[in-house]
């Protein structure tokens, strides 16, 4: 994933959490900011209660890696927090779940 393309800072994810309704599904609540802005940006939240740094690093790393695999729209924000129940699931399980999600939000492309 390109770091155009990652929201980091905490401004941008107290705004976006704050205006916006959160989607809610099996282990991920997603929230969706339609703007102006050019390039798509997604966040990540990992929380303490799923493991210590290395743990929620990994499951970072898995989540850049589903969403480097699909083409997405422009001028959109999106954040991704992750709950407890990803941590009984596989690689193959949380693609799906989140491929679903994303395609129930109507960001991705059509190919």
């Amino acid at each position: 994933m390109k770091k155009i393309n990652i929201l980091k800072k905490n401004e941008d994810f107290n705004r976006i959490i704050k205006s916006n309704t959160a989607f809610k599904y099996k282990d991920y609540i997603i929230y969706l900011e339609k703007n102006t802005a050019a390039p798509y940006k997604f966040g990540f939240s990992v929380g303490k209660k799923i493991g210590n740094a290395v743990t929620r690093n990994k499951y970072k790393r898995r989540l850049k890696n589903i969403i480097d695999k699909k083409n997405y729209q422009n001028n959109f924000n999106c954040i991704i927090i992750v709950s407890k129940g990803i941590l009984n699931k596989s690689f193959k399980e949380m693609e799906e779940n989140l491929f679903k999600a994303l395609e129930i939000l109507k960001i991705t492309k059509e190919n």
